[in-house]
């Protein structure tokens, strides 16, 4: 994981998103299997057809050590695009978290490998092996354009991209946005009289 990428790691995704005025925000329907789940990494993104997972196959072969793996499956929640065992392959090949417009299978076993992924909820069905699909093309996951090495940062909140083109603005504009938010809390936090001013001072802009 290079440096900068690092440096978002303790940074929520609430300041991330408005760093960007929202814009980049991936559907909130797509969120974590456990609450304390963190996500930070490059993307390597995957399109498929509804119902066929090879190209997810292919992805884990081909990511490098940090990658966070996404997948477009155009939304589908019938058909898994994973199950424990193909997610613990990715983990034991030291990707770094799996996002998918679509579901998962195995629910406990994928949790009792405590490894990132943040999906649309789980399915029965398994998908096919037909070949379809692609890798490192730019994708729409969530409603969200991603390309191939944006940055992705995922919480409890959900995901959001970072387009590689403004990745320095957006750390900069985050960052300044938690110590913004650390000072108010700090100031106001459990003090009536901070918060009636705080208020007004909203109310009267």
């Amino acid at each position: 994981m290079g440096e900068l990428v690092r440096k978002f790691r303790n940074i929520p995704t609430t300041c991330i998103s408005d760093a960007m005025d929202g814009l980049n925000n991936l559907h909130p329907s797509i969120k974590p299997l456990k609450e304390e789940y963190k996500l930070v990494g490059r993307a390597l993104t995957v399109k498929i057809p509804v119902g066929d997972n090879l190209a997810v196959l292919k992805a884990i072969r081909e990511a490098k050590p940090g990658d966070i793996i996404v997948i477009d499956a155009k939304g589908d929640q019938y058909r898994a695009i994973a199950g424990d065992f193909v997610v613990g392959m990715a983990q034991t090949l030291s990707v770094a978290g799996l996002v998918v417009d679509g579901v998962i299978r195995d629910i406990v076993g994928i949790k009792a490998l405590n490894f990132p992924v943040f999906s649309k909820g789980t399915a029965v069905a398994a998908s096919g092996k037909a070949g379809v699909g692609e890798i490192n093309v730019p994708i729409s996951c969530g409603g969200t354009t991603i390309h191939p090495v944006d940055i992705i940062v995922g919480d409890a909140d959900g995901v959001v991209v970072i387009p590689q083109s403004i990745e320095q603005e957006v750390l900069a504009k985050s960052l300044e946005k938690l110590k913004t938010d650390q000072i108010r809390e700090e100031k106001i936090a459990g003090n009536p009289e901070e918060i009636i001013k705080y208020l007004d001072k909203m109310l009267t802009k």
